[in-house]
């Protein structure tokens, strides 16, 4: 199935109706799923909160792992599931593509990355797959349907939002950057950006980044505040951001935060950006490993990414 049939496909399926109410719908807990597409099965870890089945229809989050992960890591490293329980939505962590199958994935981001990107893999009509077979196996809002992701995979967010406007209400990338040439969307997607001027790996400022630990790949980043000029432009917002949130950790590790808000956007499609200082390539309040400082720099909890994002997404449906 090509990405256009399948985006007409799921186009379908959300006309007149905003929700979808599968007869058995998955218990809570974690899950399995399978997903044909392009002659390939791929699969996804899918998290159901307690309250889904109680709550319904209910919102659906798409957290992609970074390159060289998976979805149970991605599960693990992000801590997602803490808000999701909380608030009650639904997380999925979809698996990329590689040689090991299930370990080392990527995802074709456009220009990034690896076996994806050099195998021309569809994963943008992977991504609507998946997301009509979740429709399948829990009760799904289909307008409140959002992306987030790490490095490589907040590649994938923003192609997803440039070629597939419509099927996502806002996303929320953390450390990467857009590699697609152009934003191709006709409708303004709403986009809050998290980032550290210290990632050691997903430059800042753009530019050729380290090789992947034990091999010689490297991947050419954009700067980001060009790339959130991108956005702001098309999303018709004020050109000057609104300084709304500043931070600084209390326990002399030099870490800051700062929220700049784009507003008066077309259908309120706001932009924003965090701007962090002292932490690494990592997800803000997520967990770390001891190795994984080594590769990626330091953690940081002055912000809850997780907290932030959901509160975001709650101001848009499509």
């Amino acid at each position: 199935m090509t990405t256009v049939v399948a985006l007409l496909l799921l186009a379908s399926h959300q006309r007149g109706i905003g929700a979808s109410v599968p007869a058995s719908p998955l218990p809570p807990g974690n899950h399995t799923i399978a997903v044909n597409h392009d002659s390939r099965e791929g699969s996804a870890l899918v998290h159901i909160p307690p309250r889904a089945n109680k709550q319904s229809p209910v919102p659906v989050v798409l957290n992609f792992h970074g390159g060289g992960g998976h979805g149970a890591n991605q599960q693990q490293f992000s801590l997602l599931d803490r808000v999701a329980e909380r608030e009650t939505f639904v997380t999925a962590y979809p698996n990329g593509t590689g040689r090991l199958q299930s370990r080392l994935l990527t995802w074709n981001a456009g220009t990034c990355c690896a076996y994806a990107v050099l195998n021309n893999v569809d994963d943008v009509g992977f991504v609507l797959a998946l997301l009509k077979r979740l429709a399948q196996v829990i009760p799904m809002d289909r307008r409140r349907v959002y992306a987030t992701d790490m490095s490589n995979d907040a590649m994938m967010a923003y192609r997803l939002a440039s070629q597939a406007p419509g099927v996502f209400a806002a996303i929320a990338p953390v450390a990467g950057a857009m590699v697609v040439p152009m934003i191709r969307s006709v409708r303004p997607v709403p986009v809050m950006h998290f980032h550290s001027i210290d990632d050691p790996r997903a430059l800042y400022g753009g530019g050729l980044g380290p090789p992947f630990p034990l091999t010689q790949s490297r991947v050419l980043h954009p700067d980001i505040d060009p790339m959130i000029s991108q956005w702001v432009e098309h999303n018709g917002c004020a050109k000057e951001a609104k300084i709304t949130t500043r931070m600084s950790d209390r326990d002399g590790r030099g870490h800051t935060a700062v929220r700049q808000e784009f507003g008066s956007c077309r259908s309120g499609a706001d932009v924003v950006l965090w701007k962090l200082s002292g932490a690494g390539h990592v997800w803000p309040g997520g967990k770390q490993k001891t190795m994984e400082r080594i590769f990626l720099g330091p953690s940081t909890d002055i912000i809850d990414a997780n907290s932030e994002m959901w509160n975001f997404f709650l101001r848009y449906r499509l």
